[in-house]
């Protein structure tokens, strides 16, 4: 088996390769040219049917695709795509690849055998179409900050002349307030920078709502699943449609705090020398994702009474800041149950030791029945088991 580490770049991939005795057999640099690179990949994957195959490790970057599919087609026996942690002081091209491959070569019993690897956050890249599910809700994401930066330019040019308290309404997403922004009197400069702002504005809205259309025609294979989280309050059919892209298969993560985790909502620690230190969250996970889930905070203590109260005590306890955080992480695990057993949107749920697999559901009674909310329920251990957020949360 050979282990290649690849540190890649726009114009070229810095390479090591190891044998099974952890040996460096060739290092060096190949051009990212289809000539060259095919070239290389051919060469490559002789040398490796000779050793009984390969794996491979790389860095997660925005344009790992092709690479990937390079690696697939020369068919590698597992690739590792990780997550770096932190920049080395010394940084060469090099080094890291060189420590990528010490990293594979470390592992290769653990990866060989299903485990885990030890000292590596490993990244698995979504399949096709969750992945241009997750394109798509990005680009639905910038065209919305785009649109947002033209009408606070319309905005600060009505506010230049203290017109804002002359619209005819104070929403600005109104027939009433563009048909107001259109014949307002204002100087022959400031009425152009309006015009064309208006025009870039009706084009924004054209752009998400036709991408908006795309994501719900790709989201029709998960639409149960698009329903049942749409059921949470805050929760739009775009922000289910999000999380869900982001998800994936839900039996990936096999308890609520794995998906919390996922999503960057975990605090990070700092323990050393006998001194506990809590930190603030990692948010190591998808901004995006979390976004939707602060959105639905607003509308969800608003709403759900037991979230309400409980968000009530934490924010007395510990700050506004840190309640929200922990209704996030909150939500994160709600998510979870209803993904995972099939459930309605609900405040608390029995124990997922004792909750049934979702293959062997028989009928919806069996995921629905049986839920108890009473005081006297609880007390005599047949009602539900809140959930705990684990270890203190901090923002």
């Amino acid at each position: 088996m050979l282990y290649l580490a690849i540190d890649q770049h726009k114009h070229h991939l810095t390479i090591n390769i190891r044998n099974e005795h952890g040996d460096v057999i060739q290092n060096g640099q190949v051009s990212t040219a289809h000539v060259d690179i095919d070239g290389f990949f051919v060469t490559f994957a002789k040398k490796a049917r000779k050793h009984r195959g390969y794996m491979a490790i790389v860095e997660v970057c925005g344009f790992n695709d092709w690479l990937l599919e390079k690696l697939k087609k020369t068919r590698c026996s597992e690739i590792v795509v990780i997550q770096p942690d932190h920049s080395a002081v010394n940084k060469t091209d090099k080094r890291d690849a060189h420590s990528l491959g010490a990293l594979l070569w470390n592992n290769r019993k653990r990866l060989q055998g299903g485990q885990r690897p030890n000292g590596i956050r490993r990244i698995f890249p979504a399949d096709p179409a969750d992945a241009q599910v997750r394109q798509l809700a990005n680009f639905r994401q910038h065209l919305i900050k785009q649109r947002t930066k033209t009408i606070n330019k319309i905005k600060g040019i009505m506010n230049k002349y203290n017109m804002a308290q002359d619209a005819p309404t104070e929403k600005h997403d109104t027939k009433k307030f563009r048909k107001w922004i259109a014949t307002v009197q204002i100087p022959v400069v400031d009425r152009l920078e309006v015009d064309m702002h208006t025009q870039t504005w009706e084009l924004h809205d054209k752009q998400i709502n036709d991408v908006e259309a795309e994501l719900v025609k790709r989201s029709e294979v998960r639409i149960a699943d698009v329903f049942r989280l749409k059921a949470i309050p805050g929760i739009s059919a775009m922000g289910a449609i999000t999380l869900l892209s982001r998800i994936g298969d839900i039996k990936r993560f096999k308890n609520p705090d794995s998906l919390a985790n996922y999503f960057g909502l975990t605090p990070g620690c700092h323990n050393t020398g006998g001194k506990h230190r809590i930190g603030g969250i990692t948010k190591r996970g998808n901004a995006i994702a979390r976004q939707v889930l602060n959105f639905a905070v607003i509308h969800i203590t608003r709403k759900d009474t037991a979230m309400k109260e409980w968000h009530k005590k934490i924010k007395k306890r510990r700050g506004a800041k840190t309640a929200r955080v922990a209704v996030m992480r909150r939500l994160a695990t709600i998510v979870w149950h209803m993904l995972r057993w099939d459930k309605p949107y609900q405040f608390r749920y029995d124990s997922p030791v004792s909750a049934p697999k979702r293959d062997d559901l028989r009928s919806s009674k069996e995921v629905l029945g049986g839920i108890s909310n009473s005081h006297h329920a609880r007390k005599r251990g047949q009602g539900n088991t809140p959930l705990k957020c684990r270890g203190k949360t901090k923002a």
